[in-house]
């Protein structure tokens, strides 16, 4: 997720309680509310994804 000094105000202005979600371990809602999410590829994880062909 990317956070920055206006992600707390942004929470407040959509009425999402940042500290009640931090005490859930649950900063995914939060993110997702404001967009802020990073999204990966197709692994569905944040490291390198690699693609090979082979030609013969």
């Amino acid at each position: 997720a990317f956070a920055d000094d206006t992600t707390i105000a942004r929470l407040v202005a959509q009425r999402i309680d940042a500290a009640a979600l931090l005490q859930k371990n649950d900063s995914w809602s939060a993110f997702d509310a404001l967009g802020d999410l990073f999204k990966p590829g197709p692994t569905g994880t944040n490291v390198n994804d690699f693609r090979a062909i082979l030609v013969q």
